[in-house]
């Protein structure tokens, strides 16, 4: 009897739901639709030097308290009205995490965070959230990092982010000359810069590729590029990356390709040797760049929470501290404002 070549190592299977049934209960109306385009378009003009304001990406490393996040999304709107002259304020809202190895892999995945792997709760309730978050007055910003699931939420997404574990994947470069929104790129764990401008210019050009339309169903999309691609330095195995030569040496790359450069400078990860109290260094350097001339820099990204630092995963979930991280270490809402409000006042002065 000839053994079995099929699903060897495949425990089980469900079938999932389709973007469209999942959409049907929790559609994007016609009010939030406007205010989504209306966000897009504001961070596209920003990226394209048409927009003096500063981006600010700010919110939790990952979501995993869908009230935790809207209470920080309500806080963070009020920042966005107050400072809307000079910055253009978007909520970080991440809800997958990529691993080395093993871990929790984030809200949309594992909801309940007990490794039940509850994928379709996950997007629904990240669903429902963006909603929420988008009727506060809020542009969301996430990571695609599974290729499936913007065809779930990115209706609800204002920009978008591709890691560095990801950013040399072909099918991520695909998948963003796709996106509807603007698609930041990191550079590379070791820190490379040329990785991240030869995904911002792949992601320019037209792609072929497999995936899932509204109905669920595997097809061929064709694409015709994403025009916002941009670079996210976020530092890498050798340091830090916001200094000035490393933003003259990725101007240099990006113009070399016939690329505008236009750069977010990530206060946290490698930028910061994962010390999220020096997320405050990296903030005042990049307003720094920015305000001696570096046109280039066109924001920043601050991994903040409600509650500064992190804390490891109880084995009783109920034990959970409110707003704090489970991932890496944030910044607290108290220093959250006070670094949104330095950088506005600083950006006023000039």
């Amino acid at each position: 009897m000839p053994r079995d070549i099929y699903n060897v190592n495949i425990e089980s299977q469900l079938a999932l739901m389709s973007p469209k049934e999942l959409k049907s209960p929790l559609p994007v109306d016609d009010s939030l639709a406007v205010s989504i385009v209306g966000f897009r378009d504001e961070i596209v003009r920003i990226l394209g030097h048409d927009d003096n304001r500063f981006l600010v990406i700010a919110g939790p490393c990952s979501i995993h308290d869908p009230v935790a996040a809207v209470d920080y999304a309500e806080r963070l709107a009020v920042l966005r009205r107050k400072y809307r002259e000079s910055l253009n304020i978007v909520m970080r809202v991440y809800f997958e995490k990529p691993r080395t190895s093993l871990g929790w892999r984030g809200f949309i995945v594992d909801p309940y965070i007990d490794g039940s792997y509850n994928i379709h709760e996950g997007l629904k309730e990240a669903r429902r959230l963006l909603i929420e978050i988008g009727r506060i007055g809020l542009p969301a910003g996430t990571e695609v990092l599974d290729p499936i699931i913007p065809q779930y939420i990115a209706d609800l997404i204002s920009w978008s982010a591709i890691g560095a574990r990801t950013t040399e994947s072909q099918i991520h470069r695909e998948i963003s000359s796709g996106l509807s929104m603007p698609v930041g790129f990191k550079n590379g764990t070791d820190g490379d810069l040329s990785k991240a401008a030869n995904a911002v210019q792949s992601a320019q050009h037209s792609h072929s590729f497999i995936g899932i339309d509204q109905d669920g169903q595997t097809c061929i999309f064709k694409t015709f590029g994403n025009r916002s691609g941009h670079v996210i330095l976020r530092g890498g195995s050798g340091g830090p990356n916001y200094y000035e030569e490393d933003i003259e040496q990725i101007e240099g790359l990006l113009s070399d390709i016939g690329v505008k450069p236009s750069l977010v400078i990530d206060c946290s990860h490698a930028n910061s040797g994962k010390d999220h109290s020096r997320q405050s260094r990296v903030l005042r350097a990049a307003l720094d760049l920015r305000i001696r001339g570096h046109d280039s820099v066109r924001g920043v990204m601050l991994e903040s929470n409600l509650v500064p630092g992190r804390q490891e995963l109880p084995q009783n979930l109920s034990n959970l501290v409110y707003g704090l991280s489970v991932t890496d270490a944030c910044i607290g809402w108290d220093e959250t404002e006070e670094l949104i409000d330095r950088a506005a006042s600083e950006l006023k002065k000039n």
